[in-house]
C-alpha cells in the first residue's frame, strides 16, 4: 500500500522532493500539495496527479494524506510541524526545523506530550554513505580516540540574497548536525573568526569566507571553513584526526580524464549532484520507518541542537568573542532505549 504524501511548498527543494518521491522512492506517492503561489501550485498539481490545497492546515487534516513534507518558507515550519503532530502525523521537515530554538523546543514539547517522535529533520548527510563510513571507523576504535576535525563547506558561488549570517545558519548547519551524530556528543563552545583578507568575488553583504571554530563536551576540536564563492564547484570536505590515523571524505566520481599530461576528476557542481543519493536514501527510510510507525532520523531534539549551535555561533560571529553553547536537558523521549 502506498504512502499518500502531502508537500507543502514547492519551490526548488518541495519539487526536488517530489519528483524523488514520485519517481524514486518505493512505497509512496505524493498526493496533495500547497503552496502560497495557488496558480502556480494548481498547474503543478494538475500535472503531477496531486489535490491542491489553498490551506496548508487543509492538508495536513485531509484524510487523503498519511504523512506531511515540509518544505515552504523557513519561518512557517514551526505551525506546520506542530499542526501535523496535533493531528498525529509524521512530519519530514526540511532545516531549519524552526527560526529559533524557543520555536523547536516548542515542537519538543509537543511531542513529549503526545509521548511520540513524530518529526524528522531534513539532515541529509547522515545518509551519505562517506559520513557512515566515516563514522564506522571511528565507532570499531581501531584509530583510537578522536582529537580534531578539519572540515570545509565551500560552494562555487551564491547570489546578492546570501548574507553573512546565513554563512552559519543556512550552510554550517549541516555540518553541525553531521558532526555531532558522528562524535555522537554535544558542543559546548563556539567561536567565527571573520578573516580580514575577503575573496573579491563575495558582496557587501556578505563576509567570505568564514571560520568556525567548535569544541565538543571530550574536547574535540573542529575548524570549518564556509567559503560559498569558490569559484571551482561545490566542495565538501571533513577530515577526522584520530590517535592511530587520519579518517576523511572523497568527492564521489565514477571517472577521471587523462590528456595533456593531467588526471582530473570532476568537481560537483551543487548539493544536488554531490548528495542526491544521500537524498535518495534519506526519503526512502523515512518513508518506510512511517509505515513501520517507527522513525528513526534526525528527530525535533537534533533539530533543536543545531539551533542552539548556530545560535551560538552567531553570537559569537557578532560580539567577536568565543560562545559557551546551552541547551535544556534532554526529554527521555529522545534517549537511546
Amino acid at each position: 500500500m502506498e504512502l499518500k504524501i502531502g508537500v507543502i511548498g514547492i519551490g526548488a527543494m518541495g519539487r526536488d522532493h517530489i519528483e524523488r518521491i514520485n519517481e524514486r522512492v518505493n512505497g509512496a506517492v505524493v498526493s496533495a500539495i500547497s503552496d502560497i503561489n495557488k496558480e502556480v501550485a494548481i498547474n503543478y498539481a494538475t500535472e503531477i496527479g496531486a489535490t491542491f490545497f489553498e490551506n496548508a492546515e487543509d492538508l495536513i487534516a485531509s484524510e487523503t494524506v498519511d504523512a506531511v513534507v515540509v518544505t515552504s518558507w523557513d519561518p512557517t515550519h514551526e505551525k506546520y510541524v506542530l499542526e501535523s503532530i496535533e493531528k498525529n502525523k509524521y512530519v519530514f521537515c526540511e532545516k531549519p526545523l524552526a527560526i529559533e530554538s524557543t520555536g523547536c523546543l516548542n515542537i519538543v514539547d509537543k511531542e513529549v506530550e503526545k509521548n511520540k517522535k513524530f518529526v524528522q529533520v531534513g539532515f541529509m548527510r547522515r545518509y551519505d554513505r562517506g559520513y557512515e563510513d566515516i563514522k564506522r571507523e571511528l565507532q570499531s576504535g581501531k584509530l583510537g580516540e578522536t582529537l580534531l576535525i578539519h572540515c570545509t563547506h565551500r560552494n562555487e558561488m551564491v547570489d546578492e540574497g546570501y548574507d553573512t549570517p546565513m554563512a552559519v545558519e543556512n550552510t554550517a548547519v549541516h555540518e553541525v548536525d553531521a558532526l555531532r551524530w558522528l562524535l555522537e556528543e554535544d558542543f559546548v563552545k563556539a567561536e567565527v573568526r571573520l578573516p580580514k583578507k575577503q575573496t573579491t568575488k563575495t558582496h557587501a553583504k556578505l563576509h567570505d569566507p568564514q571560520l568556525i571554530l567548535l569544541e565538543t563536551e571530550s574536547g574535540v576540536i573542529i575548524d570549518l571553513e564556509v567559503f560559498v564563492n569558490c569559484q571551482f564547484g561545490y566542495d565538501i570536505n571533513c577530515k577526522v584526526v584520530c590517535e592511530q590515523g587520519e579518517i576523511g571524505l572523497t568527492n564521489p566520481t565514477y571517472y577521471s580524464i587523462k590528456t595533456e599530461r593531467k588526471d582530473s576528476t570532476r568537481v560537483p557542481s551543487d548539493w544536488k549532484e554531490r548528495f542526491i543519493a544521500a537524498y535518495d536514501r534519506e526519503l526512502q527510510l523515512w518513508v518506510e520507518g512511517v509505515k513501520a510507525d517507527n522513525v528513526t532520523g534526525p528527530s525535533a531534539w537534533d533539530g533543536y541542537m543545531a539551533s542552539v549551535t548556530t545560535s551560538a555561533c552567531s553570537e559569537a560571529r557578532d560580539t567577536g568573542e568565543e560562545k559557551t553553547i546551552k541547551f535544556e536537558a534532554k526529554p527521555s523521549l529522545y534517549k537511546e532505549k
